[in-house]
């Protein structure tokens, strides 16, 4: 399977024909609204196996920040031009690729340089997109739905069971708490601040717990009515994850999924050998490397399954132009969004 997190070296920027078009690229590492620009680069070709895809709409992740700012575990060499997930329609079929049209509508994750009027990827590895799953939750379909079905496959937890994850208000938060529900498995979602605990309570998730009002260590406890909480999934790392950890049961595991706060894991180490618990990490680019191809299919499914039937709707809460990424980037990582930041691509 390729790989989740992907960019593109790109050569040849100084000439302009009507096979050009216009791509997000960066010329150095930095930070985004420092960095990003829009250029114009040749239209690719596809080779045996490929197709190339006019761009529809492509989400900001926070894994294209982090490669943008050269900090991620994956460096490419420069210039080059990001973006990893994407929807549009196929707009030419290379040598060999077979079971797609031109003129399909398809979702891609794990692809080379969206950020761009079009861009290239295997066609077995396109998934194709009913008309009822609208461009705003097709483009963001695959890659983050996908980490959190994983997450909740590894977890190993059954119907009736209790799990925690904080900054649930976040994308995987939700998809952690829509994924579970429908899968019997009850969650403690944490969260920052009232709006947060409306929000999630809005969508039917709950309980909510506002980890900012003090004693929502015990409130949470008293929650589950003594039932335990054998996982926990943090995406926040710091002090956050050692609070997590608080909750957990005997034996329980909890999961490192990423690190919003910027720091290292801060957790008792008390708490680690005397409850018997289990840290350990979850990185999706792997776990999707190592996915069974049958289980890769399942997962797919489902996913399309919800959207097509609007279980699963991903919102967006701005939209900008190739042009705009920088102010777009800046958008992505200001606190407080109910959606994703997107970039809609204008194939000329």
């Amino acid at each position: 399977m390729t790989e989740w997190i992907a960019i593109v070296l790109v050569r040849g920027f100084d000439t302009t024909t009507e096979a050009d078009m216009q791509a997000v690229v960066i010329d150095r590492f930095g930070d985004p609204k420092d960095v990003l620009t829009a250029q114009t680069v040749p239209t690719p070709e596809p080779g045996p196996g490929e197709v190339r895809v006019a761009t529809a709409l492509s989400p900001i992740h926070n894994h294209d920040l982090a490669i943008i700012r050269g900090v991620y575990g994956y460096k490419p060499p420069l210039p080059a031009v990001p973006g990893t997930e994407a929807v549009g329609v196929v707009d030419a079929v290379g040598p060999g690729a077979e079971g797609l049209a031109v003129g399909q509508r398809v979702a891609m994750a794990g692809i080379h340089a969206a950020w761009a009027d079009f861009f290239l990827a295997r066609a077995d590895r396109a998934v194709p997109i009913p008309a009822s799953v609208p461009d705003e939750t097709a483009c963001q379909l695959l890659a983050m739905p996908l980490s959190a079905l994983m997450l909740l496959d590894d977890l190993r937890v059954q119907p009736g069971q209790w799990i925690a994850v904080n900054a649930a208000n976040g994308a995987v938060g939700r998809l952690v708490n829509l994924f579970a529900q429908q899968r019997g498995v009850k969650v403690v979602s944490l969260v920052r601040g009232a709006a947060s605990v409306r929000a999630l309570e809005q969508l039917g998730y709950g309980p909510v717990i506002d980890s900012d009002v003090e004693g929502w260590a015990a409130h949470a406890a008293a929650v589950t009515n003594g039932e335990p909480i054998v996982r926990g999934i943090d995406q926040v790392s710091g002090p956050a994850a050692g609070a997590l950890m608080s909750l957990l049961a005997p034996r329980g595991e909890l999961i490192s999924f990423g690190a919003l706060s910027g720091q290292p894991l801060v957790i008792e180490t008390g708490a680690v050998i005397f409850k018997q618990a289990v840290v350990k990490g979850f990185w999706g680019q792997q776990r999707s490397a190592e996915i069974d191809p049958a289980d890769y299919v399942r997962l797919i499914s489902e996913l399309v399954g919800l959207a097509a039937d609007g279980t699963l709707r991903l919102d967006v809460q701005a939209e900008f132009g190739l042009d705009h990424a920088g102010e777009a980037a800046v958008l992505s990582e200001t606190p407080g969004r109910n959606g994703k930041v997107v970039l809609r691509a204008g194939a000329r």
